[in-house]
């Protein structure tokens, strides 16, 4: 994975952010209003509230993305992370993970959360891997499947 670029958001992006996400929503869960929300208007749900959507770029082909939406004082929420499934298992979502972290450090960011479902192993392994633990206070109800929340509290590494 020498030549994987993480590169922030163009609107040339635009439509791959909802594709990509696509892929694995529809797979196992259903689209819930959210997701349409949020992938369908990327720029007010995501850029325009000051957050980033990032691209993973290999030989010039869009394989993976991740969000960081604000939601409040220095709290980022990680969404929105697929990464392509003929890609998977090569390292990349672990890439993006590291650049989301980075920007929500580079933002003064005191922690990350994400709702993710405990069905999907390998996400919640990648999450544990890099530092997040499992919040039992699940207090988001914006997606019928979201059933597993867990955060990084940053600068405690």
């Amino acid at each position: 994975m020498d030549k994987l670029k993480i590169v922030p958001y163009k609107a040339t992006y635009k439509s791959e952010f909802e594709v990509l996400n696509r892929l694995w929503i529809e797979k196992y869960f259903v689209m819930e209003d959210e997701d349409l929300n949020t992938l369908q208007n990327p720029e007010s749900y995501v850029i325009d509230k000051g957050g980033e959507i990032f691209f993973a770029i290999l030989e010039e082909n869009v394989v993976g993305t991740a969000a960081m939406i604000p939601s409040g004082k220095g709290i980022f929420e990680l969404a929105k992370m697929s990464v392509r499934p003929e890609y998977q298992r090569k390292g990349i979502a672990k890439e993006l993970l590291r650049r989301c972290i980075s920007f929500s450090k580079e933002r003064g960011a005191k922690e990350i959360f994400l709702i993710t479902n405990d069905s999907l192993k390998p996400a919640l392994n990648l999450y544990l891997s890099n530092g997040f633990v499992l919040n039992e206070l699940n207090d988001d109800e914006r997606y019928d499947r979201g059933n597993t929340k867990m955060n990084l509290i940053l600068g405690e590494e």
